[in-house]
């Protein structure tokens, strides 16, 4: 990813809000999505994107159908009830912290905060 440093705290809060955008989507999708929303700035790798998948689906928050297409497997997530709700948290988390930081950085901003 580019900017990794930036990103890696939002990545799970990026895939949530994308599959609550979605039915389902399967890793390339995924991955091209991210990067035609962000101009191509941010490029998520297999190796950032697959891991994290993993993690989601083993805290219940995504499940995994597995879709066989000609002689290729193709596995779509989706949000589970859970996934849907953590979401909701995962965003007003997210916008609290976004908040913060234009506060910290920008004077103006501070001013509404107060």
């Amino acid at each position: 990813m580019k900017n990794s440093n930036l990103y890696k705290g939002s990545l799970v809060t990026i895939l949530l809000k994308l599959l609550n955008e979605h039915d389902k989507m399967y890793g390339y999708e995924i991955t091209q999505r991210v990067f035609e929303i962000t101009n191509g700035e941010l490029k998520l790798t297999e190796g950032a994107l697959y891991p994290a998948l993993h993690k989601l689906e083993d805290q219940d928050l995504v499940e995994v159908e597995i879709v066989k297409i000609g002689k290729r497997i193709r596995k779509y997530y989706r949000l589970t009830e859970a996934g849907t709700k953590e979401t909701v948290k995962k965003l007003a988390e997210l916008e609290s912290y976004m908040k913060n930081m234009r506060a910290l950085i920008n004077p103006k901003f501070r001013e509404k905060l107060h």
